[in-house]
């Protein structure tokens, strides 16, 4: 039986269109041995964030909140998991970060020498409010950063995959 050029040619087509893309995809993925000799690549550790509202001038409730900054941190430090805060002061939590009427000036000091990972910001809104019901400029501690609204704040955070602790 004689084969004809064309049914040959229509015959080996077909084969090099399955066979080369077959070929290649082995070459570029590696056979199903070599890939189960690999060994499971370990995930980098997921970065944990934790925001923190302050809203009321307690001096109990900013201990807590400051205890609450200083142990988690060193839990995960012991899990070799990275730790990311973000203290965010508005209405009267804003006196825990003012110079003038602090009363836990010297734990944050101890904080933020425990946990350089840790960010304090106060909200704009209640800073100038206080400064025109006040008549006076007010003064924030070193190292504190303003945002627009704390409220709002928080609720980028969140959106952002940040976890939330009401302390």
């Amino acid at each position: 039986m004689r084969v004809s050029r064309r049914k040959l040619a229509v015959v080996t087509g077909l084969v090099l269109a399955f066979a080369v893309p077959f070929a290649a995809t082995m070459v570029l993925t590696g056979s199903v041995a070599a890939v189960s000799k690999l060994e499971p690549k370990k995930p980098e550790p997921r970065m944990h964030r934790l925001v923190l509202p302050i809203n009321s001038d307690d001096p109990t409730t900013m201990r807590a909140l400051i205890s609450t900054a200083l142990n988690l941190p060193k839990y995960y430090r012991e899990r070799n998991e990275p730790f990311e805060i973000e203290v965010v002061a508005y209405n009267a939590g804003v006196h825990m970060l003012r110079a003038d009427t602090s009363p836990v000036k010297d734990l944050l000091r101890v904080a933020r020498g425990l946990t350089p990972n840790i960010r304090f910001v106060v909200c704009e809104a209640t800073k100038l409010g206080m400064e025109r019901a006040e008549g006076h400029p007010v003064v924030l501690l070193d190292n504190v950063d303003l945002v627009p609204n704390g409220p709002g704040r928080i609720i980028e955070l969140q959106e952002a995959g940040w976890s939330y602790i009401r302390s």
